[in-house]
């Protein structure tokens, strides 16, 4: 096409006829065609070519009038190939409507009710009516589609009185995909649920295991681990001192990525959940790995790498995340990392701390390390019930800096612990926590695992099943397909709790 400031057209020219015929079989080209089709169809090419044709008339001439003539037998095979694709569009718009009409059922979780499929309908014909193309119509359908309460809300049918009865097929596949996947059901997912075969114990369990194998498993690493432990959206954290550590804001997305690397790995591979605390392995890229010190890795791929513990790393006590998130801007805090170790971790709860405490200082005095200036500050009397809690965890931890590297200066990170264990950094905390706080952990992950796949808080009457969970932990390796077993199988989750019907009379 020509090139010009008035005239500069780009379009669509195929010439492959001779490629097919050396490469390709006939699956191959019907497979091309049809995208070829797609492309052209998606452009709306023909269109294209009409302006092309207008265009192309005018500027050839401009100076040469008598090539009106010679363009001339051009323009009518073009306009017939315009009015068959205009006739094409208007022929394919019903369909475009019907699947409309199934996103709903996608995007609603469910079949459409007779009346629900008439509205929609009646939508699209009221706007076409309207004289709004059928391009707008469509959107505007999609749109209301969207702004439903049967796709904002998860909307469940309860019983007739107090007691709990079983969700529906539909309602279960909902329940399942969003714990799983943060998301609607899938084709499938829908199939077994349309056949009822879905809220059978061995279907739910197939469906299950099928569903945690698939990649979307990432989300649940995201919306699940991330969430638990505070780092979510890590990758655009923007609170450290800039002149102190001007390298955080390039490594934060890969010290996002280990994180979700890692429970991502945990829950498509049935990992132990005692990893996250015990794992002598991590993921790594190329910046990820220079931050840790570990040498012969290089680029943005990322690796599995086993026996991290001599590198002080391993579960998420050292990852980079945890210690940059729980660090202040320019200097580590003991006191918020013990405060995630205490609440976040172990689900321990502090005391309310006193009114008008002062804060600690942003910079250290030069004459004081940072442990004694927190040590100073929780020994005062008002302070010392919460600090005696939470600051020797932190105080393990020292040997890492603000954004999770290792100190080049070698720091005190023996500590005397709240219950009068002794732990001495990041291998005595470990093993602190595995070996005398393993319960107090399963109860916390079983307490988040189980809140997170309900959607709602834990509650009192929930203990029971928090108990079985952690037991069944437990006896089978500590396998986290076995806490997602738990749940599903479970009443909290198969089942919706009745409302009491008010008598009118």
């Amino acid at each position: 096409m020509p090139i010009d400031e008035v005239v500069t057209l780009a379009l669509y020219f195929r010439e492959d006829e001779h490629l097919q015929e050396l490469m390709l079989d006939k699956k191959e080209k019907a497979q091309l065609d049809r995208l070829w089709d797609e492309l052209l169809y998606v452009t709306k090419e023909p269109f294209k070519l009409e302006v092309a044709y207008e265009q192309i008339v005018e500027f050839s001439t401009q100076d040469r009038p008598d090539l009106v003539i010679a363009w001339k037998p051009y323009k009518e095979p073009l306009m017939e190939k315009v009015r068959a694709f205009r006739k094409r569009l208007v022929a394919d718009e019903p369909m475009h409507l019907e699947k409309v009409l199934n996103f709903a059922e996608r995007a609603w979780r469910r079949p459409l009710s007779e009346s629900e499929r008439s509205d929609l309908k009646k939508l699209y014909n009221d706007l076409r009516e309207r004289e709004i193309s059928h391009d707008q119509s469509i959107r505007l359908t999609i749109a209301r589609t969207l702004t439903s309460p049967a796709f904002l809300y998860r909307r469940e049918s309860s019983g007739p009185d107090k007691d709990p009865v079983r969700v529906n097929a539909y309602e279960l596949a909902t329940r399942l995909s969003y714990f799983l996947w943060s998301s609607c059901p899938d084709y499938e997912l829908l199939e077994v649920a349309k056949d009822g075969s879905l809220t059978g114990d061995k279907e739910l369990l197939n469906q299950t295991t099928r569903m945690l194998q698939d990649p979307k498993t990432n989300r649940m690493a995201e919306q699940f681990a991330c969430q638990w432990f505070h780092v979510r959206a890590f990758d655009r954290n923007d609170d450290k001192n800039e002149k102190i550590f001007p390298q955080f804001k390039t490594l934060r997305s890969s010290m996002y990525g280990e994180t979700l690397k890692f429970f991502e790995e945990m829950f498509r591979n049935n990992g132990s959940v005692l990893d996250i605390i015990l794992a002598d392995h991590t993921f790594v890229n190329g910046p990820l790995a220079e931050h840790y010190g570990i040498e012969g890795i290089s680029g943005d791929e990322w690796r599995r790498i086993d026996g991290i513990h001599v590198k002080g790393r391993g579960g998420v006590l050292g990852m980079a995340t945890i210690l940059a998130i729980n660090s202040g801007a320019s200097r580590t805090s003991p006191i918020l990392r013990g405060n995630w170790i205490y609440e976040t971790l172990l689900g321990e709860k502090l005391p309310k701390p006193p009114v008008n405490v002062p804060d600690l200082p942003e910079r250290i005095p030069e004459n004081l390390t940072a442990r004694q200036v927190i040590e100073k500050h929780s020994s005062a009397k008002e302070c010392s019930k919460c600090h005696e809690r939470i600051d020797p965890y932190g105080f393990t931890l020292e040997q890492f800096d603000a954004i999770g590297r290792i100190r080049k200066d070698q720091r005190d990170t023996s500590a005397t612990l709240f219950d009068g264990a002794q732990a001495n950094g990041i291998e005595g905390l470990r093993e602190y926590l595995v070996n005398q706080r393993s319960n107090d952990f399963l109860e916390q992950f079983c307490r988040k695992f189980l809140g997170y796949a309900l959607g709602r808080e834990v509650q009192l009457s929930d203990m029971l099943l928090i108990n079985d969970m952690k037991e069944r932990l437990k006896n089978n390796e500590y396998r986290f397909n076995v806490a997602v077993d738990a749940v599903i199988s479970s009443d909290q989750f198969r089942k919706v709790r009745g409302r009491l019907v008010e008598n009118t009379d």
